[in-house]
């Protein structure tokens, strides 16, 4: 994957714009099926909206109070799909909400997980309950009289960077292109199909599609302006989310959902063993597109509810690590951004005479997986292909027996006794059983090549390259694995020269 494909004057069953989760989602189911996929991304994988995000699999709570019965529904039974699938990079997770007065009533909290313990099936994961807070292990951390019972509930907890790496690497084993750096200049039907022009690092490839799907997030619209002659009704409202990253505010391994008094709801996650992540915002977005970032009055909010939960009280100094991401909802004409449904349209432009394009308007990291089977579902009268097949089927790495992170470690401190169990832990929670492929030929950190620091060697580096589409520390640190925050930045400086030493005899 250091040299990318050359899709030059191809054809293809499908070309995806958008290497985001709902992009990869698809790309796997469509070349498990059968079909031939060009999935094009114009940055790397998941550098944007996919890897922004509160990093949960969940029902959506919340949702419950906007009378998203169905949304909420289809999210419970995909949280145990995926759980069951991707037990790598998915864990179950407690998730505490304390009673407070003044908010939502108690009544109304028992009704709400009522509701949502029986809406989805159930398999792993726990049924709520009431618990105190009055002391140990709930009450850690939390401010004297803030509230002395809670409500304990589960959810799931997920990479959601490798979640789209992963969906990415099993669409390629299905023989799959994936291009990323790549750029939809233009496209235009050209008879039964369309003719597209890319660019990749400034060099143009034309490439022919019978049919063209838009999974660009917060640029569906703008990538509209860029194919001729489609017709939409839907549109998308643009809303910022961002979340902070502090010191550790308590302990245990549960989340908090946290109730502000303006009706929003704000989760702290246990986050990288050292620190809680806390967010989000949700603010609506008119800005031209691009980078986002988190605003001062965000951070304040945010902080905010951290001290009015927890006796920990950081200032805007402490926070380690902040960001933000911009979500493409789909516009059902909501004045509130935290009341836009999270639910998805797809729509398609085409018929017998026109080649089809399908863009999808929303949507929500927990339902990409039923969201790729209903596009798929829409093309289906232009592309005869196989049935639906990723429900069941693990995705790279997640085939732990019975799935167990903690028997996969067992067995590799056994192949592996030279490599920390701390390392090996985090080998399990990235690459599961494909651990060991990783590795390749090491087994101790001496024959693992350059170490930059926190346990990432060269070994693992040349993996991402090679098999990930890596290709900057960025890459690495943020995306691939969750080394960014740990990663003092004289090894962030070597692995940067590495990296180019190696673009560098690539040619």
């Amino acid at each position: 994957m250091r040299k990318p494909e050359d899709v030059e004057g191809r054809e293809f069953d499908l070309l995806i714009v958008g290497g985001g989760i709902n992009g990869a989602g698809i790309a796997r189911d469509a070349a498990g099926r059968g079909l031939s996929v060009l999935l094009v991304e114009k940055d790397d994988l998941a550098s944007h909206t996919s890897s922004a995000s509160t990093k949960l699999i969940h029902g959506g709570l919340r949702y419950l109070e906007h009378g998203e019965f169905r949304l909420v529904r289809e999210a419970l039974i995909e949280r145990e799909r995926l759980l069951a699938i991707a037990p790598h990079i998915i864990e179950p997770m407690n998730f505490l909400l304390p009673r407070v007065a003044g908010m939502r009533p108690g009544w109304m909290i028992r009704l709400g997980l009522f509701l949502y313990d029986h809406l989805g099936r159930r398999g792993r994961l726990a049924r709520s309950r009431a618990v105190s807070l009055k002391g140990p292990p709930y009450g850690n951390g939390l401010r004297a009289g803030v509230a002395s019972r809670g409500f304990l509930y589960s959810d799931c907890r997920v990479d959601d960077s490798r979640l789209v790496i992963l969906n990415a690497l099993d669409a390629h084993e299905h023989r799959a292109t994936v291009t990323t750096r790549t750029r939809l200049v233009s496209a235009s039907r050209d008879g039964a199909g369309w003719a597209a022009l890319l660019d990749r690092d400034g060099r143009k490839m034309r490439v022919r599609a019978r049919t063209l799907v838009n999974a660009a997030g917060p640029w569906t619209a703008e990538l509209l302006t860029h194919i001729e002659g489609t017709r939409f009704i839907s549109t998308i409202r643009l809303v910022k989310g961002s979340h902070i990253v502090v010191p550790r505010l308590y302990e245990g391994k549960h989340c908090f959902l946290l109730q502000n008094p303006d009706g929003r709801v704000v989760f702290a996650i246990p986050y990288e063993d050292r620190f809680t992540l806390v967010g989000t915002t949700e603010e609506l977005w008119s800005e031209p597109l691009g980078p986002a970032r988190i605003s001062a009055a965000e951070t304040d909010y945010l902080l905010a509810t951290i001290r009015r939960y927890f006796t920990a009280a950081p200032e805007a100094d402490a926070v380690v690590w902040s960001y933000a991401g911009i979500r493409a909802l789909y516009d059902d004409h909501a004045a509130d951004a935290s009341a836009i449904t999270r639910d998805y349209v797809l729509e398609v432009d085409g018929d017998a005479e026109r080649a089809p394009i399908l863009s999808i308007f929303g949507g929500k990291i927990t339902t990409y997986r039923r969201l790729a089977e209903e596009a798929l579902g829409k093309l289906a009268a232009w592309l005869p292909m196989g049935a639906p097949w990723t429900g069941g089927s693990p995705l790279p790495g997640g085939d732990l027996e019975g799935g167990s992170r903690d028997r996969l470690l067992t067995a590799l401190i056994a192949a592996c006794p030279g490599l920390p169990e701390e390392v090996l832990r985090r080998y399990v929670r990235t690459y599961g059983t494909r651990t060991l492929d990783m590795l390749g030929t090491a087994r101790a950190p001496d024959a693992m090549g350059e170490h930059f620091g926190q346990g990432l060697h060269a070994v693992e580096v040349d993996y991402l390259v090679d098999r990930e589409w890596a290709r900057t520390a960025e890459d690495i640190l943020f995306r691939r694995t969750r080394l960014g925050l740990h990663m003092p930045e004289e090894g962030k400086a070597r692995l940067d020269a590495y990296l180019a030493r190696r673009w560098k005899e690539a040619g």
